[in-house]
């Protein structure tokens, strides 16, 4: 499907925020904090990586990509959200490769890795996390109930030096690697996980 080839609209210079995840099912949460990441990080545009699958959980309840690929589409519904399926182009896996590809394919580009304080919590679990901190400066978005104990994480103290002040998050994408910042603001408890347990969900997934 050529739709799933072409990288994003980008540009020598350009900030952008990778968003990935499984978007099984996309919820207005990943809308939000793109939005929030584009503000606070002067982003000029976000890309959704919606993923083959998450190493880390089980496949067993995953929508097939292309039903994630289109909900993502018609959610996201602003210019500068992209929603892409290059990690099932390219053949990766792993959030790692990923931003290696990226990095080669788009050495102009200022590329900023998010995720939710969730997501930091297990960063210590993820396939060659300290690689991919050295290679993208990363944002942590707060997402409550999760922040103390994120912020208390094997990976969040491992990388507590490179940790920015968070009134410095404007400068994030123009720091060298590894650096990263905590954003706090965004207070949406939703999740993927919650709407999977609404039997609603599969509306999400029918056909535009």
């Amino acid at each position: 499907m050529r739709e799933w080839i072409a990288l994003p609209p980008h540009g020598p210079g350009s900030r952008i925020g990778l968003l990935g995840g499984s978007f099984n099912p996309p919820h207005a949460t990943h809308r939000e904090a793109s939005l929030f990441a584009m503000k606070r990080l002067g982003l000029d545009r976000v890309w959704w990586l919606v993923t083959p699958g998450n190493p880390l959980k089980e496949p067993g309840d995953l929508a097939p990509l292309a039903a994630r690929l289109h909900a993502a589409r018609r959610l996201a519904r602003h210019p500068r959200i992209d929603v892409s399926c290059l990690e099932a182009v390219i053949g990766t896996r792993y959030s790692d490769d990923t931003v290696a590809f990226l990095r080669r394919r788009c050495p102009a580009v200022r590329f900023v890795w998010l995720m939710g304080a969730d997501n930091l919590f297990t960063f210590h679990r993820w396939h060659n996390w300290t690689r991919l901190a050295r290679r993208v400066p990363m944002a942590v978005i707060d997402r409550p109930p999760h922040g103390f104990r994120a912020l208390a994480s094997p990976a969040a103290l491992a990388l507590a030096r490179y940790r920015l002040a968070e009134d410095k998050a404007a400068r994030l994408a123009d720091r060298t690697p590894p650096a990263w910042v905590f954003l706090h603001g965004l207070k949406s408890p939703l999740s993927s996980t919650m709407l999977r347990r609404d039997p609603k969900k599969h509306a999400l997934f029918s056909a535009p």
